[in-house]
């Protein structure tokens, strides 16, 4: 049975894709991709069916030579049950999924995706949307970092 992971933003166009984008690129270097399934939601609804940011698509064309895939969607709480870890940007994000989680019973599940940074010592992913390019390209290295803590995280504990 694969390991799955959801990574959450606030409109899933920006971060949480770029995450998702990268983790499946990682997995798929290691050759886990029948271990490892990712997804990616935002909070919010503003931008259901929409396609990765073009600024965001750019900056991980240009640092990791791929486009971002994905139309975005909304966190349900049906993903509480569906996914393994879920992986908040920012601690509003995390809030807002925590809110979502009436009893309590899943708070286990969802963690802060810089908890698995190794190189950047920043807590939250910034988020880039009403920001220049370089920001984008910042958010692209960190998430590079936080998806190469996360995979071998769950390398080690669950694989």
């Amino acid at each position: 049975m694969a390991y799955k992971l959801l990574f959450v933003c606030l409109g899933n166009i920006c971060r949480s894709p770029s995450a998702e984008n990268i983790m499946n690129h990682l997995v798929e270097k290691q050759g886990l991709s029948d271990k490892i399934i990712c997804d990616s939601a935002g909070t919010s609804s503003y931008h259901i069916g929409a396609s990765p940011d073009s600024r965001m698509s750019a900056a991980a064309y240009n640092k990791l030579g791929f486009k971002l895939r994905g139309e975005a969607r909304q966190f349900q709480v049906s993903d509480f049950k569906e996914f393994d870890l879920i992986l908040a940007m920012d601690e509003d994000n995390y809030h807002q999924i925590i809110k979502l989680d009436r009893y309590g019973e899943y708070d286990d599940k969802v963690r802060l995706m810089c908890d698995f940074c190794t190189k950047f010592t920043l807590k939250e992913v910034p988020d880039p949307y009403y920001g220049g390019t370089e920001g984008f390209h910042q958010v692209i290295d960190l998430l590079m970092d936080a998806c190469s803590g996360l995979l071998e995280y769950v390398k080690q504990k669950y694989l």
